[in-house]
C-alpha cells in the first residue's frame, strides 16, 4: 500500500457536486493499493498513519499523533499512486490492484482506523471525486508498506 498523507486544517470530498466526506483538523490520506497487498499491509499502514507524530506540541515540535490530538481522518482511494512513469509519457498502472481487491483492502483500512475511535470519512471508491485540502504547514509525507513488509 502507498499513501500520500497530508496534515490539514480541513478536507472534503465531493462526488457529482455533493459533499460525501468532510473533516476538520487531522489527516487526508490518498491511499493506493497494489496487487501484492494483503491484510498485513492494511494493519501496518493504519498503525503507522494513526501514530505518525506530525502535530505540534506546546513548543512547536511535531510530537503528537492523530490519536494524541483526537484528530479526524479523510481517506480517499487513489489507484494512480501506482502509476509507473519511468517509460513513455503515459503512466502504466499494472502494479495497481484490480478493483475488487483494492476496494476490499481500502475498506479494511478504513475499518481499522475507525476501530481506533478515529472519526474517519471517505470518498467514493472508483468515483470521479473533487478533493479539497487545506494543507497545514505544509506537511506532506509518503508512507509505503512495501519498503517495510
Amino acid at each position: 500500500m502507498r499513501a500520500v498523507v497530508q496534515r490539514v486544517t480541513q478536507g472534503s470530498v465531493e462526488v457529482e457536486q455533493k459533499l460525501v466526506g468532510s473533516i476538520g483538523k487531522g489527516l487526508v490520506v490518498l491511499l493506493g493499493v497494489s496487487e501484492k497487498d494483503t491484510m498485513d499491509d492494511v494493519s501496518y499502514m493504519a498503525d503507522k498513519i494513526l501514530n505518525l507524530r506530525v502535530f505540534d506540541d506546546e513548543e512547536g515540535k511535531m510530537n503528537y499523533s492523530l490519536l494524541d490530538i483526537k484528530g479526524e481522518l479523510l481517506v480517499v482511494s487513489q489507484f494512480t499512486l501506482y502509476g509507473d512513469c519511468r517509460k513513455g509519457r503515459r503512466p502504466n498502472y499494472m502494479a495497481a490492484a484490480k478493483p475488487e481487491l483494492a476496494d476490499e483492502l481500502y475498506n479494511e483500512f478504513v475499518k481499522a482506523c475507525r476501530s481506533q475511535q478515529v472519526k474517519t470519512e471517505t470518498g467514493v471508491f472508483q468515483a470521479d471525486m473533487k478533493v479539497n485540502i487545506i494543507n497545514d504547514g505544509p506537511v506532506t509525507l509518503i508512507v509505503d508498506s512495501e519498503k517495510i513488509i
